[in-house]
């Protein structure tokens, strides 16, 4: 899929001005290339899951301060590395970020409850079927599928259940939609 970079920086201005849909546009767009550089560094999935979606998170947070006179794909690598060399420095499977109060405020203004496509398809689809399908995502895909459309959980109350920040999660159920949309449409 080629973008042209006026397209691109169209998004990241809207991602500035709290567009839900340029936020999954731009984590779409980027998602392969900062996941297959981390995981050539990392050489685990699973820590090179957490590294992209802390990357996204930290990107999504932090937008304002992108200087487009530099790459997008530059600067979301650039985080994506010292997202890494942090891991390696706490000697942990796991990142946990910190957020301010402020930072968390900001996140729940992303927030978007209007129904997505891949929304609409788990919804419409037979619940045996569907199941099975979730199955072939990663266990924390799947947990967090099961939380927010089993469980009816909140964006909050799945962060406080799994110990994770806000915007972990809100990456990784967006991975998780992206991912089972993918699987049930056959892709």
């Amino acid at each position: 899929m080629e973008v042209k970079q006026e397209k691109i920086l169209k998004y990241i201005q809207k991602a500035k001005q709290g567009d839900q849909v340029a936020f999954t546009f731009l984590l779409d767009y980027y998602w392969n290339e900062v996941y297959g550089y981390m995981l050539k560094r990392t050489e685990n999935e699973t820590d090179t899951d957490d590294i992209v979606i802390e990357t996204f998170a930290k990107a999504f947070d932090k937008i304002s301060t992108y200087n487009p006179e530099f790459g997008f794909n530059t600067w979301l690598i650039t985080i994506a590395k010292n997202v890494h060399i942090d891991m390696l420095r706490k000697k942990k499977s796991t990142l946990f970020l910190e957020i301010t109060d402020e930072e968390d405020s900001i996140a729940n203004q992303v927030l978007d409850d209007t129904p997505t496509v891949e929304d609409t398809i788990i919804t419409e689809q037979n619940l045996s079927k569907l199941l099975q399908q979730i199955k072939q995502l990663k266990p924390a895909y799947q947990e967090v599928i099961q939380l927010r459309y089993f469980q009816e959980m909140s964006y909050q109350d799945m962060a406080e259940q799994l110990n994770e920040p806000l915007n972990n999660i809100k990456i990784k159920l967006l991975r998780a939609k992206k991912l089972l949309a993918e699987i049930i449409s056959g892709k």
